[in-house]
């Protein structure tokens, strides 16, 4: 169903889902009125209207079929659907409630209905309709996977670990349920075990968001995995040459004691960004250490330090640790 895709571009830095075939046979549809073979077609022909962004068309289609057959449930989640890819959650949730009370067992109806209580931030009502779902299909990718991003915005990461882990044993071939699941270990403090997920994740994505290599790296550094850190690093600046990612690069080589390529890496962060006074103390700190490792004899790089720091201290005033290199050295 077309809420399936919508979902994974929404929630917690998930890029791509799973791919969910319907569930033929999996989902009888108990209605009080008998669909026709007319409007079994409109449905249909809405549904493709919607698929290729038509929603005016497939609106239209839908509530044809409602006009003649009020409790058509396939007609309001379809409908809900529409207003889930035009991100109107409002619109969306008492639709798809409509149709869950319509029929019960119908896991399209539940899950939609978890996802706008869920982006509404309605979120025991989420979890509620998600475990609804998963009643009918203990083993659907999307509830599982949802029901732990639900869990973990409430800060229950030990309430969704059972199912994040369930949504990587059955789609374990796709990044968003190994990206959740990495984030649960992470919050549980399985530095680890995260570290792993991630990386996985990593490695069946073409091309890695800069977040999810951000979080990588601050598990590696955590882990004083600091030649990984650079090289992971060294990677985010191609698919995100900002002024961040090279502050961050600056850093990691600065740890791994690479001073040259650290005050470059610096450098060219506050060319991206000339206020990023952090990466302004990065040049500084790298001024000062060659000073020092100097004997204090090179006066170039007392100025750079002595530059730097003034003007990271122009733009922030409130750095006590700053404050106190100045003064002890003079700068």
């Amino acid at each position: 169903m077309l809420q399936r895709t919508i979902l994974y571009t929404l929630l917690i830095a998930l890029l791509v889902g799973c791919s969910v075939a319907p569930k033929v046979g999996a989902n009888p549809r108990v209605q009080a009125l008998e669909i026709t073979t007319e409007q079994e077609m409109t449905i249909q022909a809405a549904e493709i209207a919607a698929e290729y962004g038509d929603y005016d068309e497939a609106m239209r289609l839908f509530k044809e079929v409602l006009q003649d057959n009020p409790v058509a449930t396939d007609a309001f989640v379809g409908i809900g659907d529409i207003y889930l890819a035009k991100r109107e959650w409002n619109l969306a949730e008492p639709v798809f409630a409509r149709a869950a009370k319509l029929e019960p067992r119908n896991l399209d109806a539940q899950y939609g209905h978890g996802v706008s209580l869920q982006m509404m931030r309605r979120f025991v009502e989420a979890i509620r309709a998600y475990h609804r779902a998963l009643t009918i299909d203990p083993h659907d990718t999307g509830a599982n996977l949802n029901i732990a991003t639900t869990y973990l915005q409430i800060g229950r990461p030990s309430s969704a670990l059972v199912f994040a882990e369930r949504a990587v044993e059955v789609c374990g071939e796709e990044a968003p349920p190994h990206i959740t699941l990495a984030a649960t270990y992470q919050l549980l403090g399985r530095t680890d075990d995260a570290l792993a997920e991630y990386i996985a994740a990593s490695e069946m994505m073409n091309n890695p968001s800069p977040q999810l290599m951000r979080n990588i790296i601050y598990l590696l550094t955590q882990e004083k995995r600091y030649r990984e850190v650079v090289n992971t690093t060294e990677q985010l600046v191609r698919v995100d040459p900002t002024s961040i990612s090279y502050e961050q690069l600056g850093w990691a080589q600065f740890r791994l004691g690479d001073y040259s390529a650290s005050s470059e890496a610096y450098k060219v962060a506050v060319e991206f960004d000339e206020e990023n006074w952090r990466a302004m103390n990065g040049i500084g700190v790298n001024a000062l250490n060659a000073w020092l490792l100097g004997e204090r004899k090179n006066i170039n790089a007392y100025e750079d330090a002595r530059g730097a720091f003034r003007r990271s201290l122009a733009l922030n005033p409130d750095q006590p640790k700053v404050i106190t290199l100045v003064l002890r050295y003079g700068l």
